[in-house]
């Protein structure tokens, strides 16, 4: 049996426009006949039609998030959060996965979901400003990373720069002189692992270290394996570093594997720092030091961006982007700390 405004009303014994600012959550309704109000909505098990609200204002309720790799868990645990904050707004999420592509993301960027979507979140990898600039959708644009476009379109980052001289300040802190950087593209020159890498460079040049071409290891990927291609190559040129710092967990936790099976140990022998703090990280025979961004701060600031243009209340859209920061922080765990002898 469906239940109606009509019912609860009734039960309240309040008008249905009562019932409605209760539901839509109107603030001038007084804690009395909220609870009043809220109880026969409970009794009676009444359940918004979220589709007709959505359509009524001329929407679908849905937002869509694209994504380069729906099987990388840092963008599964995005995704995740993402989906639990647009539900707090009364939307569902579509999810995309671009594969990292350039024609993909340019086919997601310009609208091709326009009929089914009331805004996209996009975490670009190869998209270039030029493929931004003749988009004509109404469709709130939302874009996450550290890609830069002089657009306008909200923008929602952690300072990867800042994030890495964090990694490698901790690991000269240990005492640790030969840091190596696994991740390294030579294609691009504004994504992420290049800001990684800049920040490694500019906090090794404080400290008054080399940091020689020699401890780079460029990644064709960001995955396990290509973490532990990347360290054999490294081992194999000869060079052994007494740390590593690399562009992600996935990357971190495959290196790891490789020191493993050629006799070094973590840390003792080369002390391991990832980035994205992901579950894996956490469960390792050896855990994983890392950069934990706040995955849940950039959802909320994504989709709210998202809905706040929807509603008018952020810049409106084409006239004015903003830079949203989220935070990071460094987790310290035993692959730069070691094991403590309680075992914890």
């Amino acid at each position: 049996m469906t239940v109606s405004l009509k019912d609860v009303a009734e039960r309240a014994g309040v008008s249905i426009k009562t019932v409605s600012n209760v539901v839509n959550n109107y603030r001038h309704v007084t804690p009395a006949m909220r609870a009043r109000v809220q109880l026969a909505i409970d009794e009676l098990g009444y359940r918004p039609n979220l589709t007709a609200r959505h359509l009524r204002k001329g929407r679908t309720g849905i937002i869509a998030l694209a994504v380069p790799e729906l099987g990388n868990p840092y963008f599964a645990e995005l995704a995740g959060s993402v989906i639990d904050v647009a539900a707090e707004h009364e939307y569902t999420v579509l999810l995309d996965h671009t594969g990292g592509r350039r024609e993909q993301e340019v086919l997601v960027s310009q609208g091709f979901r326009a009929r089914v979507i009331d805004g996209l979140i996009l975490s670009p990898i190869e998209l270039e400003t030029e493929d931004l600039l003749g988009r004509d959708q109404d469709a709130p644009l939302v874009l996450l990373g550290e890609r830069e476009y002089d657009l306008p379109y909200d923008h929602i980052a952690i300072d990867n720069v800042a994030a890495a001289r964090t990694a490698v300040r901790h690991l000269l802190d240990l005492g640790r002189s030969t840091i190596a950087f696994l991740g390294a593209r030579t294609d691009r020159v504004n994504e992420p692992s290049h800001l990684r890498l800049r920040g490694w460079r500019a906090e090794l040049k404080a400290a008054g270290l080399p940091a020689p071409d020699s401890l780079i290891a460029p990644t064709g990927g960001w995955d396990h394996a290509n973490g532990a291609d990347a360290m054999n190559q490294l081992l194999d040129s000869g060079v052994t570093p007494d740390a590593v710092f690399a562009y992600n967990d996935l990357i971190a936790i495959g290196a790891m594997r490789v020191l493993s099976e050629r006799g070094l140990r973590v840390p003792e022998d080369v002390a391991v720092v990832g980035f994205d703090d992901i579950t894996e990280g956490r469960y390792g025979v050896v855990t994983l030091t890392t950069i934990s961004p706040d995955k849940q701060t950039i959802a909320r600031l994504a989709v709210r961006s998202v809905v706040n243009r929807l509603l008018g209340t952020g810049d409106p859209v084409g006239n004015g982007s903003r830079e949203l920061r989220a935070d990071f922080r460094l987790v310290e765990r035993e692959s730069t700390l070691g094991r403590r002898r309680d075992g914890h």
